[in-house]
């Protein structure tokens, strides 16, 4: 991916070629095509960056507390040796000790900078400290404390605050995800201050579709609350849901998330959602019943899409928190979500028999199962006009795994049935080297074609940006 420091002494610099084909004609096709989306403005619409923080606009912490506790992906490759949670600094919920000097926590993170070869967050790290901060010097346990400091020099700068670089980082439209019981506070404040069209919210109601989650009857008063609505009914509950979302919208909201772990959308009738939704009041839902009034959760969400134009994403697949002591012990997300097999032709069907052709539904699908995308994922797409296929996500947005999206892809969904990358990440720094990644892959796959007299350059070209812009801003257009 990279050159390291050279054999004399010379500062670490990254190759102009990093991820594009190795075979030399392919190669100079897709330097060119590459040179018309390089520079092209980020259109960031799944992501998880912190409303909050970008409202403060204060300056980052240190490098420990930017780029090593809260970045699951590098955590967990450092946890899979053997270092434990603590020797990271990941919290403890029961306030227990842990690592608290960054210097120290940062000094792991660099002795096993080894461990990421080949690996996508060695291709984004690279991209921000040599980009970005202009390290000179790969991490290792002897370079750990300069970088330490020169990481930090550039972070107390005025340049370096969230909302400069938003700008300088080359950000059009960044979008949070939000639960569906926020107050939207922040975004509000952003707004007074002009960044209104360019930071908006998503709608996240997760925590309030599954009926025997711990805290759901603790988000559902919540829901009634930021709704001002009752929530006594499950007439009551559709109404606050619809409440909040015309909420998001007055935001700048442009769309709606849902991380279920199954695709399933088979309606149910009304007379069942409502008694299952009792059920869940009273605290005597099975977990049969939950299940069931997620997925026609699911439904309904696509149906409030079609009246009020929210683009609806679905990312379902996951199995959460797999290791359960270290839920108990941690929380959420460090590390140890886990991809399983998705079946989604069948699980689909009741959302696209209904409201597939519906003019006013865009419906993004994501995987983390790559064996359904020529199976069943790119006919789906390549036949319903509102569903699209969302990019590679977190076990797959690496260099080969976007490669084999676009190869199982194309040949049935083509490019335009798709929606150009999305970085689904709360770490603010590697947003740019995540697209910049993208363009690179979507460069070297058009190149082939190119090379393969399957397309013109100049086809090529015009298509590499319109997965990297023009789709993107087409799949969440802007709705007020």
């Amino acid at each position: 991916m990279s050159s390291s420091t050279s054999p004399t002494g010379g500062p670490w610099r990254l190759h102009p070629d990093r991820a594009l084909p190795a075979d030399p004609t392919t190669r100079d096709l897709a330097r060119s095509i590459y040179s018309s989306t390089r520079d092209l403005p980020i259109v960031s619409m799944h992501g998880h960056v912190d409303a909050a923080m970008l409202n403060a606009d204060q300056p980052f912490g240190d490098p420990a507390e930017v780029f090593v506790v809260p970045d699951h992906y590098l955590v967990r490759m450092i946890v899979s040796q053997g270092v434990p949670h603590d020797s990271l600094g990941v919290p403890r919920r029961d306030g227990g000790p842990v690592e608290a000097d960054p210097r120290a926590i940062w000094r792991t993170f660099c002795e096993h900078w080894h461990l990421y070869r080949g690996t996508p967050t060695r291709f984004w790290l690279e991209h921000v400290f040599v980009e970005v901060f202009g390290v000179t010097e790969r991490p290792s346990a002897d370079s750990a404390d300069r970088l330490y400091d020169a990481i930090t020099e550039r972070l107390a700068t005025p340049e370096f605050r969230p909302l400069a670089l938003v700008d300088s980082l080359g950000m059009e439209i960044l979008a949070t995800t939000d639960p569906a019981t926020a107050t939207l506070a922040d975004h509000g404040a952003l707004a007074e201050r002009g960044w209104g069209e360019r930071i908006v919210p998503t709608f996240r109601p997760d925590a309030l579709l599954h009926l025997d989650a711990p805290t759901w009857a603790a988000d559902v008063a919540l829901l009634a609350e930021r709704a001002d609505l009752a929530v006594d009914s499950y007439d009551g509950y559709l109404r606050a849901l619809e409440a909040r979302r015309r909420a998001f919208l007055a935001a700048g909201a442009r769309a709606t998330d849902h991380g279920h772990l199954a695709a399933d959308t088979t309606p149910l009738s009304a007379e069942d959602a409502g008694r299952i939704f009792a059920a869940a009041l009273r605290g005597e839902v099975t977990t049969a019943e939950a299940t069931a009034f997620s997925g026609h959760m699911l439904f309904e969400m696509a149906r409030m899409s079609t009246e009020d134009g929210l683009t609806m994403q679905l990312h379902p697949g996951v199995l959460r928190n797999h290791d359960p002591q270290v839920l108990t012990q941690r929380g959420p997300d460090v590390g140890y979500d886990i991809p399983v097999s998705t079946e989604f032709s069948r699980s689909l069907r009741p959302l696209l028999e209904a409201f597939g052709h519906h003019p006013d539904l865009r419906f993004i699908v994501f995987t983390v199962d790559e064996t359904i995308y020529s199976r069943e994922l790119a006919p789906l797409a390549g036949v319903y006009p509102a569903m699209k296929l969302g990019a590679p996500w977190w076990f797959l947005d690496t260099p080969d795994g976007m490669r084999r999206f676009r190869e199982m892809v194309t040949d049935t969904a083509g490019f335009y049935n798709t929606t150009g990358f999305v970085d689904d990440t709360r770490a603010f720094f590697s947003i740019p080297a995540r697209h910049d990644l993208a363009r690179r892959v979507d460069a070297g796959f058009l190149a082939r074609l190119v090379a393969e007299h399957r397309l013109d350059l100049d086809e090529a070209a015009e298509t590499a940006v319109d997965l990297a812009y023009r789709l993107p801003q087409q799949a969440y257009p802007a709705l007020r």
